[in-house]
């Protein structure tokens, strides 16, 4: 019989228990609370049900701006207006530096200064709303903060068709976050007042001041995509600027500044921004997904160029020629005609004999970036109509869309 000192019958007593403990964890037996990761609340739980739910401000809703009429008496209204909303948003708008990797004389990847640019809060959570192109290819990105904090954020979802990306970082506990609102850009007026507030030439927080000098503007920022009802300002708008909120007298941000057209290179109040209604569209998925999920036309097609013009003796100049469909896809179910004569140009083969499409969802198709804009705002499983040129008729269709990805996926 062996015999077991004191300290070993409690050591192994409390082996015992601590097995029994994690035993019964395992196996559902007691509940485990989970501890929130950094930058969440107890509002986790409703955020994996519902994204936005951080998002508090989503919804359009008047600023009430604090004004100190005594300390603004000297000012004119308009003047008034201008240093309201300035005070109440301006801790709201981050400078947004990155790093990216390149490569050094002995071909080793090293970390070297990035870009800049300027972004939004939109959730005191810590969700911050900016252009794609100021974090385009980042190793690190970095969120400045108005009192001088810088903490590293990561990128929660990007959206290159519309030049957007939603950010996000753990902001400290002590600190309380502004935000910016959300406002309505589709019924903004051309000579309405506008405020940009951003991070020109790192100079943080600068706040100009204009008007929407037009609407509608149809701005290709690819070879592929083109931005519909960009918002024209001719607030000044500098490099950093990007990303930053342009804002209304009340405060509501109606567009994210996102370029500007300038032979020199600085501003000649010529500034575009993208409409915040596009923005409140793709925030929701952007942050679910991390990508916008949007529907296509499940077919190879060719944009018409003059040679294949001549030697199809086409009808039209412009357009997009069926070359194939997806066999049993949806858009041979829904009668889009594929080519039958296989003809090579350079390393492809192109079909002719296909339908020529020129219409999508009311929108005149003459290039392949315009089926990309007509089809950015459509999700898989929507149907459409497709106007098609078949043997010199216009024919119209109803297709039913694929999903991009899926569809363009090599």
């Amino acid at each position: 019989m062996k015999l077991y000192s004191r300290g070993q019958v409690i050591f192994f007593s409390l082996l015992s228990g601590l097995l029994v403990v994690l035993f019964a964890l395992g196996a559902g037996l007691l509940p485990l609370k989970r501890s929130a990761s950094p930058g969440t609340s107890g509002t986790a739980a409703a955020e994996k049900t519902d994204p936005l739910a951080a998002l508090s401000l989503l919804e359009t809703y008047p600023s009430n701006l604090s004004l100190n009429t005594t300390e603004l008496a000297p000012f004119t209204q308009d003047e008034r207006e201008n240093i309201a909303v300035y005070e109440q948003f301006n801790e709201a708008v981050v400078n947004i530096t990155t790093e990216t990797v390149g490569i050094n004389w002995f071909l080793e990847p090293v970390p070297q200064e990035g870009g800049s640019g300027s972004g939004s809060i939109i959730g005191t959570q810590g969700y911050v709303l900016t252009n794609n192109h100021v974090i385009e290819n980042a190793y690190k990105v970095y969120i400045n903060l108005a009192n001088g904090t810088q903490i590293e954020g990561t990128v929660v979802g990007t959206d290159p068709e519309n030049d957007l990306a939603v950010l996000r970082f753990a902001p400290p506990e002590d600190l309380q976050l502004r935000t910016i609102p959300f406002g309505d850009s589709s019924g903004l007026r051309v000579g309405q007042k506008v405020l940009a507030i951003g991070n020109p030439f790192a100079l943080e927080r600068t706040l100009t001041v204009g008007i929407v000098s037009g609407l509608g503007r149809p701005i290709q920022t690819s070879r592929q995509n083109i931005i519909r009802d960009m918002i024209q300002t001719d607030a000044s708008i500098n490099p950093g600027n990007s990303g930053g909120p342009l804002l209304d007298a009340q405060g509501r941000m109606i567009g994210i500044n996102t370029m500007i057209y300038s032979p020199s290179g600085g501003s000649v109040g010529i500034g575009f921004a993208v409409p915040v209604n596009t923005a409140k569209r793709v925030v929701a998925e952007l942050i679910e997904f991390g990508r916008v999920r949007r529907g296509w036309i499940d077919a190879s097609m060719v944009q018409l160029f003059p040679a294949l013009v001549r030697y199809a003796k086409l009808p039209v100049s412009t357009g997009l020629l069926v070359s194939r469909t997806k066999r049993s896809g949806f858009a041979e179910q829904a009668g889009l005609r594929q080519g039958s004569e296989p003809v090579r140009y350079g390393s492809s083969v192109i079909y002719l004999g296909g339908d020529i499409i020129t219409r999508v969802d009311g929108m005149p198709v003459n290039r392949l970036a315009d089926l990309y804009s007509a089809l950015e705002d459509n999700k898989p499983g929507e149907r459409i109509a497709v106007e098609v040129l078949r043997g010199g008729r216009t024919i119209q269709l109803e297709v039913t869309l694929a999903d991009r990805e899926e569809t363009l996926a090599p």
